[in-house]
């Protein structure tokens, strides 16, 4: 589908889009023809660049500050995509935070942090999509799950109860919007080479996690961004409720 712009006159939204998949993401959906809005809470520069770099495809891209946990800021956040960009019909809940931490060792405000991120902002995200999708009868919302979300994870049970519940999410709500032309489908990734995996582990770590992977590697954000496209893309018009895996084998489900 590369070079393809099926998604000219979609407006797509991208959460914590200033780095990493969410970058990649708001990349692919640019290339693809979309309109994108490049969502950030802290990082505005990278965020501007990433937007730049979207306008290069030849389509409207701008970056927009918000954080997704507070649901003010997100009806704000729509609100103004809508009055430069144009109502959103591609969300993409991509911003999320990791804890590597033992249950016994996890606080109740780590606890908090990660539920406000990884499941109460795409939440609020769908929650204020829907009404502009209904209205277009057309829709496609893309959930940023994590392998851990369907196996569980020694040492990441937060983490992973975080991603489970996106994924239930996920699947009710495509139970719920389906009839109004809205799919609702999430990603699990494994271990994707990023700038935030680099930093968590060291490089003979990042090696041993290379090696366990039957394909002998890390993922790349940019898979990550093809699997995004592809569910958004008229091929993928009858799938929803899924759960597409991205980690070259090394979890199977």
């Amino acid at each position: 589908m590369e070079g393809q712009r099926f998604l000219e006159g979609k407006v797509a939204l991208v959460t914590g889009a200033s780095r990493g998949i969410g970058a990649a993401v708001a990349l692919a959906l640019a290339q693809s023809g979309a309109a994108v809005a490049v969502n950030f809470c802290r990082s505005a520069a990278q965020a501007e660049e990433v937007a730049r770099r979207c306008r290069e495809w030849g389509v409207k891209a701008q970056a927009f500050r918000a954080d997704v946990t507070d649901p003010e800021e997100v009806r704000r956040l729509f609100a103004a995509v809508s009055a430069e960009l144009g109502p959103v019909s591609i969300l993409v809940n991509n911003a999320g935070m990791g804890l590597r931490r033992l249950l016994v060792d996890t606080s109740d405000e780590e606890w908090e942090k990660l539920l406000r991120v990884n499941l109460s902002g795409p939440f609020y995200c769908c929650r204020e999509a829907l009404p502009f999708m209904i209205r277009q009868r057309w829709g496609r919302i893309i959930n940023i799950a994590s392998v851990w979300g369907i196996t569980g994870a020694s040492c990441e049970a937060a983490y992973a109860a975080t991603k489970g519940g996106l994924i239930a999410l996920t699947k009710s709500l495509a139970r719920e919007v389906g009839s109004a032309g809205i799919t609702v489908n999430a990603l699990a990734p494994g271990p994707i080479e990023t700038d935030l995996l680099r930093e968590e582990l060291a490089p003979e770590e990042l090696a041993a996690l290379a090696e366990a992977i039957p394909s002998g590697r890390l993922g790349r954000p940019e898979e990550v961004a093809a699997a995004c496209v592809f569910l958004a893309s008229p091929a993928a018009a009858f799938i929803n409720g899924q759960v597409l895996g991205l980690d070259g084998g090394w979890a199977p489900f």
